[in-house]
C-alpha cells in the first residue's frame, strides 16, 4: 500500500525544497492515514514542510473528539497544526441542519469545508493540498457527475493539473487505496483515528452512489478500479472539452466563476434561515 501511494504521489504532484504542502485532516482513518504517509515521505530531511488543517464544522460531540487526535498527532510529529472553524463564519452544522430545508446538509458543509481549507491552505502558502479522499470517494464522485449528466465539473475533479488564481490545486494520494484497506493499514501501522459517525451523513446524496458502487463491486470484483480507469482515461478529452475556467476573486477572498461564489451565495442563505428560527 505504501508503495502505491508513493507512486500516487510521484504521479500527481511535483515538490522542491522549501515547499509546503497543507493536508486536509478531519481525524478519521483516510485524512490520518495520508497525513501519516505524506509526513513520512516528505519532511526536514528534504526540505519540504507538512500542514495538517482541520476544519470544525461545530457538531457537537462529533468534531471535538477527532480534533484532539489530529492535534496529538502533530503534536508527536512536530507537524505544524492549523485549526479554522464554521463560527468564523457565524454560523455552524448544528444550527444549520435543523434548517436546511430541501437542502441536504452536507451541502452547506461541503462548500463551507473547502472554502476555509482553500483559504487556510493559501495563508500557509501551500502549493498543495492533498485530501483524504479514497478509491471508493473518488469514483462514487465519478458516479454522481456522470448520472447527474454534469460533465464540466466531472472534468473539475481532483487532482488538479492546472494551478488557478486563488485556488491551491489539490492531489489525493489514496485514490488508488480502497476504503477498507485504508482503515485495515491504521489499524496494523496503530494509527489513532475517530470513528465517530457524522449525526447528518445519512441525509447526503452520495449515500445513494455508495450503495451503487458497492453492490457493483459485490457482484463484479474490480468495477471500482475499472471505473477509476476509464475516467483517468477519458479525462484528456474532458480538459480538451471542458478547459478551466476563467475564476474572479470573490469579495470574500475565494475565487469563484461568477462574481459572488458559492460560498457567500449558501452563507446568505443559513444566515437567513438561522435568523428565521
Amino acid at each position: 500500500m505504501e508503495k502505491r501511494v508513493k507512486k500516487e504521489i510521484r504521479r500527481q504532484i511535483r515538490v522542491y525544497p522549501g515547499d509546503k504542502i497543507a493536508v486536509a485532516v478531519s481525524g478519521g482513518k483516510d485524512s490520518m492515514v495520508a497525513l501519516k504517509m505524506l509526513s513520512s515521505v516528505f519532511g526536514p530531511r528534504n526540505g519540504i514542510e507538512i500542514h495538517a488543517v482541520t476544519i470544525d464544522e461545530g457538531i457537537e460531540g462529533y468534531r471535538p473528539p477527532s480534533v484532539d487526535i489530529v492535534r496529538r498527532f502533530c503534536s508527536e510529529n512536530s507537524i505544524p497544526f492549523h485549526l479554522r472553524s464554521f463560527f468564523e463564519l457565524g454560523v455552524d452544522m448544528d444550527r444549520i441542519a435543523p434548517v436546511s430545508g430541501e437542502s441536504s446538509p452536507c451541502t452547506y458543509c461541503g462548500v463551507f469545508r473547502r472554502r476555509l481549507m482553500n483559504d487556510e491552505a493559501r495563508k500557509i502558502g501551500a502549493r498543495y493540498l492533498a485530501t483524504g479522499h479514497n478509491l471508493d470517494d473518488t469514483v462514487q464522485s465519478v458516479m454522481m457527475n456522470f448520472v447527474r449528466g454534469d460533465i464540466e465539473r466531472l472534468a473539475r475533479l481532483g487532482p488538479h493539473e492546472k494551478v488557478q488564481p486563488g485556488l491551491v490545486p489539490r492531489f489525493l494520494p489514496l485514490r488508488t487505496i480502497p476504503e477498507k484497506e485504508t482503515l485495515l493499514y491504521a489499524l496494523v501501522s496503530g494509527t489513532e483515528f475517530w470513528d465517530g459517525e457524522c449525526p447528518y451523513w445519512k441525509e447526503a446524496l452520495r449515500n445513494q452512489y455508495r450503495d451503487v458502487v458497492d453492490e457493483l463491486e459485490e457482484r463484479s470484483p474490480g468495477s471500482r478500479f475499472s471505473i477509476l480507469s476509464s475516467y483517468d482515461t477519458l479525462r484528456p478529452m474532458l480538459y480538451s472539452g471542458f478547459p478551466p475556467a476563467s475564476l474572479r476573486i470573490c469579495e470574500c477572498g475565494e475565487p469563484s466563476v461568477g462574481g459572488t461564489c458559492k460560498s457567500c451565495q449558501l452563507l446568505e442563505d443559513a444566515r437567513r434561515r438561522i435568523g428565521n428560527l
